[in-house]
């Protein structure tokens, strides 16, 4: 029968495949070590269970044959009819016939090129992510010191956008976390690591990626409250809005939490094959489905809004400098999560692991850089200041070669 195993990544499964064979077939070994021997001649008692590595050979008495069939593991052996066989001599069991190497067709392994194209491939990754989420940390922190620090940029708009900048910044701090709890030893075996730090470093992975999708799904809200009531708002607002960026993930997760501690508290959370996945997954793909529709609301209302004759020029300009931003991330951020939603989780590995890590890695950097270092409003007021502070150093160095000359 195919293996019944826990959720885990597809290399995984081989492993705790194999490990709970081994651990099976060595607790029959341990019952029977603990059953006296029938009496009978040295020699004459048969061949006692025994696992080889890859099957569970039970125990025959001398003189007759144990046969099994090829362990139907996708990826290590082929589809096989064939069994393997050995007999219980007066020496001992004999070795398997045919070997399972033959008799099982197995698959092509890769060779020890291969193997370091692939660390190297990984290695490349890590470090083009590390660098994209570098890069963005530190346009983002920069990006909120200015909205924070000019105080005519305090609005309900711009407090949106600072937290939907602190959600890549959870997200960004969040994969750093991971992979120095989960990758940061390479002598532990990480199909079997199942610790504290391992599951909670993956929870808040899981969270910040969440608060991330939603806090962009309450930018297009925004946006679109916008433009029914017309550029007015109300600051009232914004604790619903909280209340759906930060409470909406955080409940997701509990739910998600203590389901995977009550029914499938295997491993370290990390496999995206469990069907408990999609208590995570479906709220995502809900946050998507609605942005989208924002996505087509809005720019329904905007074509309207443009062709009215009784608009003047400025608000036309003024409607398409606030939703330009907003317009270009809804369709950006989240179509590649909903194209390989459709598949399984080992389809496309490489494509998958591209965009969600090394494009993913400089989403933050283009948030910043939409809402924050191309806004007019924002570059208008830091040159306003800056004009502001040459002024003021300029009235100092005067007063101070004044002094000198008066002195």
């Amino acid at each position: 029968p195919p293996p019944k195993v826990q959720a885990t990544h597809p290399d995984c499964s081989v492993v705790l495949y194999f490990q709970e064979q081994e651990a099976e077939c060595l607790e029959i070994i341990r019952s029977e070590s603990q059953t006296p021997a029938p009496p009978g001649p040295p020699g004459q008692q048969g061949c006692l269970t025994e696992w080889d590595g890859v099957s569970c050979w039970s125990a025959v008495p001398v003189g007759q044959s144990r046969a099994v069939a090829c362990p139907n593991i996708l990826h290590i052996f082929k589809k096989s009819k064939a069994l393997i066989q050995r007999n219980c001599t007066e020496a001992g069991w004999s070795f398997p016939s045919p070997p399972y190497y033959n008799a099982c067709e197995l698959e092509a392994i890769g060779s020890n090129n291969d193997t370091e194209a692939k660390a190297s491939y990984f290695v490349t990754m890590k470090v083009l992510y590390t660098c994209g989420y570098s890069t963005s940390l530190a346009a983002l922190f920069l990006a909120i010191g200015i909205f924070s620090c000019f105080r005519k940029l305090h609005c309900t708009r711009n407090s949106i956008h600072i937290h939907f900048f602190t959600s890549f910044i959870l997200r960004g701090a969040a994969v750093i976390i991971k992979d120095t709890v989960l990758f940061s030893d390479e002598s532990i075996d990480h199909c079997t690591m199942s610790t504290v730090n391992c599951k909670a470093a993956i929870a808040f992975f899981q969270y910040s990626v969440l608060a991330n999708f939603y806090w962009l799904l309450v930018e297009g809200m925004y946006l679109q409250t916008l433009l029914l009531l017309t550029f007015t708002s109300d600051k009232r607002y914004i604790w619903w809005y909280i209340l759906v960026g930060w409470g909406v993930p955080m409940l997701t997760v509990c739910v998600w939490v203590v389901t995977r501690l009550q029914y499938d508290n295997h491993g370290c959370w990390d496999d995206h094959t469990s069907l408990y996945w999609w208590v995570i997954k479906a709220p995502i793909l809900l946050a998507i489905f609605v942005n989208f529709l924002i996505f087509l609301n809005v720019t329904r209302m905007l074509a309207q809004k443009i062709r009215s004759p009784d608009i003047s020029k400025n608000y036309k300009q003024q409607y398409m400098r606030l939703t330009k931003s907003t317009l270009l991330l809804i369709p950006l951020f989240g179509v590649h999560y909903v194209v390989f939603a459709l598949f399984p989780e080992h389809i496309g590995v490489d494509a998958r692991l591209y965009f969600e890590l090394v494009l993913g890695s400089y989403q933050g950097f283009l948030v910043a850089l939409l809402y924050c270092f191309l806004n007019g409003e924002v570059q208008a007021e830091i040159k306003r200041n800056w004009g502001k502070w040459q002024l003021s150093m300029e009235s100092n160095v005067f007063n101070l070669v004044t002094q000198d000359f008066t002195a």
